[in-house]
């Protein structure tokens, strides 16, 4: 990779980590209460969706980790980041692997959101050592059907404009 295209992408993957951890505070700000432990909405996974079609995914990886550790120490605390971590690497996992089958972009946010909550009760069930927890997995599908969905078609709409814009 010549010099110039190292500068950009570096500019790119800081710019992108940058406004991942300006969602995951508007997240973090945002009354969500729907009676479902846990429940966002994403917000910064669009960041991550959108790296995976601009960039190498071992840059979306990290900017994925990164945010997720950073978002833990600024907003919340070691759990956080303990069950962010576990929802991150499953699910971003999950969408390599979907992205490489050449699924779409909605389905592949939709599979995202659903795994990276069983990434978590995964965890939860680990922490409290008790089975219980994946009595919310039907209602966290739901919620991982519908946010991935929103946050599919967001990125769906915004990346042929950043396309277009950055030259990597």
């Amino acid at each position: 990779m010549p010099y110039r295209s190292k500068v950009i992408m570096t500019a790119v993957l800081g710019c992108s980590l940058a406004l991942a951890l300006i969602l995951s505070y508007i997240e973090s700000l945002l009354p969500l209460t729907i009676g479902i432990p846990g429940v966002k909405l994403g917000l910064a996974n669009l960041v991550v969706i959108v790296l995976l079609y601009l960039s190498d995914w071992r840059c979306a990886l990290a900017v994925d980790i990164t945010r997720v550790i950073l978002a833990g120490f600024l907003f919340g605390n070691l759990s956080a980041i303990l069950y962010g971590l576990s929802g991150a690497i499953v699910s971003f996992l999950f969408m390599l692997v979907m992205k490489r089958l050449h699924f779409k972009m909605g389905t592949i946010s939709i599979g995202g959101g659903i795994t990276h909550n069983i990434g978590q009760l995964l965890v939860a069930a680990f922490v409290v050592e008790n089975g219980n927890v994946f009595f919310y997995l039907p209602w966290l599908i739901i919620v991982g059907c519908f946010t991935g969905a929103m946050i599919g078609i967001i990125s769906s709409l915004v990346l042929p404009y950043l396309k277009r814009s950055i030259v990597l």
